[in-house]
């Protein structure tokens, strides 16, 4: 699948990227200096894009010792051709920039550009730049900042607001893999990442460091990201495509039937806010299986979803079992989860409960019981997708939430690898993860989702994919990016957030098409 047609943009890692850098030298006979060149024009077009006409601004540009204090030097030298009044801060002197970075540190001293040593550039804000260009340190920093080299991230830091920041290819200080700052970054105004967004730039702890995200194309050529495959990829707007437009001859027996099991005395809104969920999202048909002395209160005042008490408990048993099972024969896909309570009698009712014919979006307390019984964990088979959040995922992993927060993709596809199937390792920039290693990340950071029965909603617009027969990937995929967009879009009637759970799901359907 070509990459125009994939619901995923590549995200390499900084080794990966460095690798295709390599590739496309030795494989291809590109040079170095050609990508160098490359990624100046294209940082100087994304910088106009950001701030206008560049005539008569006072650029300082600050180079670091490697190929991305050479990409500074180059971009100053477009700058300067266009009428900018810039200076070069060098990190190091004249002599030790080596091939690509040091043949443009020789052509922008030829060409009379002012550059200065970086300890003298003036960063105390008495006569602050109107942009500055971090160019100090690339995505294959590793390790904490030394302190002199923290000093000038602080102060840069301090210019904000007064200075445009602009960072290439990371802002300095940032650790490429993971997102995390060593221990200070600098704080863009926006980032412009060369052939591809890394690992580290989409990162949550990254953020606020990053500003907007810029990608922009270098020339490395499609054989070479072929040959080299990565194995991320960021989560593509036009994932939304999957969506499709409705078939005119659609009915709700062809429209997908989702079941929800779930439900037990106290916990009743979490299954009817999955349910909404599917139905919003455009499921035909969907019902809640719930334990029976429950079902009056799940039920009502909410017409639109149907419900199958079963038994008589405010909770599931094993004897309840098999009757879930005969209601749920024909269903498109089925949510097993929300709100179905911890009472030990539930264990046994998924032990006789699993596994099921149809794809299964495993969520909330039927995780619970999942960490605890490795036959149950047997039992689930590659066309489910487990959604934890960090808490469920530690105690998936027998870790705890720091030790799952440390490097979220690799949590995220150890899950998957332990349990078989999809996992959706839920958070900001939400990781979903293929049993094979395959991770997809997803862009959005929506705050409006951070409420008490979002996850809910999740997995009934998951259900719902899966009942439209996409494969376990593009559909958590799908629903991550979807479910992103619906709390983006909250945002603008709740800036301050207050929204509640059942408008994450009241969104979707706009959120499709804006």
């Amino acid at each position: 699948m070509s990459q125009d047609a994939s619901p995923f943009d590549p995200l390499p890692t900084p080794e990966e990227i460095a690798g295709w850098d390599q590739a496309s030298v030795a494989e291809c006979g590109m040079s170095f200096l050609a990508l160098m060149e490359n990624a100046s024009r294209e940082a100087y077009h994304a910088l106009v894009g950001e701030v206008g006409e560049l005539a008569g601004k006072r650029v300082l540009l600050l180079a670091g010792p490697g190929n991305n204090g050479g990409d500074a030097v180059a971009l100053a030298r477009h700058l300067h051709n266009r009428g900018a009044d810039v200076t070069l801060a060098l990190a190091r002197p004249r002599g030790q920039y080596k091939g690509a970075a040091g043949y443009n540190v020789r052509l922008a001293a030829k060409l009379g550009l002012p550059m200065i040593a970086l300890v003298k550039a003036d960063l105390s804000g008495a006569d602050a730049p109107d942009i500055i260009v971090d160019g100090l340190l690339g995505t294959g920093f590793r390790g904490e900042l030394r302190p002199d080299m923290a000093a000038v991230v602080e102060a840069v830091n301090r210019l904000a607001g007064r200075s445009y920041i602009f960072a290439l290819d990371i802002p300095s200080g940032l650790d490429g893999l993971h997102g995390r700052p060593s221990p200070v970054a600098v704080r863009a105004d926006a980032t412009v990442a060369f052939e591809a967004a890394k690992t580290g730039l989409v990162a949550a702890p990254a953020a606020p460091f990053v500003g907007k995200l810029l990608v922009r194309d270098i020339g490395i050529p499609t054989l070479i990201k072929e040959r080299h495959p990565c194995r991320a990829g960021r989560i593509a707007p036009r994932v939304m495509g999957l969506v499709g437009p409705a078939d005119p001859l659609l009915h709700k027996g062809s429209a997908g039937r989702v079941v929800v099991v779930g439900g037990s005395r106290g916990l009743t809104g979490a299954p009817l806010l999955a349910g909404l969920g599917a139905l919003r999202a455009g499921s035909g048909l969907v019902s809640v299986a719930c334990p029976g002395a429950v079902e009056i209160a799940l039920k009502a005042g909410f017409p639109d979803v149907m419900t199958m008490p079963m038994g008589t408990c405010g909770h599931f048993t094993a004897a309840e079992a098999q009757a879930v099972r005969e209601f749920a024969a024909g269903a498109g896909a089925l949510a097993l989860g929300p709100g179905l309570g911890r009472h030990p009698d539930t264990a046994g009712f998924l032990t006789a409960l699993l596994p099921l014919p149809c794809p299964l979006v495993l969520d909330a307390d039927a995780l619970h019981f999942l960490a605890d019984d490795r036959e149950l964990a047997a039992k689930i088979e590659n066309n489910a997708v487990m959604t934890p959040h960090p808490g469920e995922a530690a105690r998936l992993l027998g870790t705890d939430i720091p030790g799952v927060e440390a490097d979220r993709m690799a949590s995220a596809r150890e899950l998957a690898a332990r349990y078989g199937c999809v996992a959706v390792l839920k958070g900001p920039a939400t990781v979903v993860a293929t049993p094979e290693g395959y991770v997809a990340v997803s862009p959005v950071i929506a705050p409006n989702l951070a409420v008490g029965g979002s996850g809910d909603v999740l997995s009934g617009l998951l259900a719902s994919l899966l009942a439209r027969r996409l494969s376990p990937l593009l559909a958590a995929s799908l629903a991550v990016y979807w479910h992103g967009r619906a709390g983006e879009a909250l945002a603008d009637a709740y800036p301050a957030r207050g929204n509640l759970a059942s408008e994450i799901a009241d969104m979707l359907p706009r959120a499709a098409t804006e």
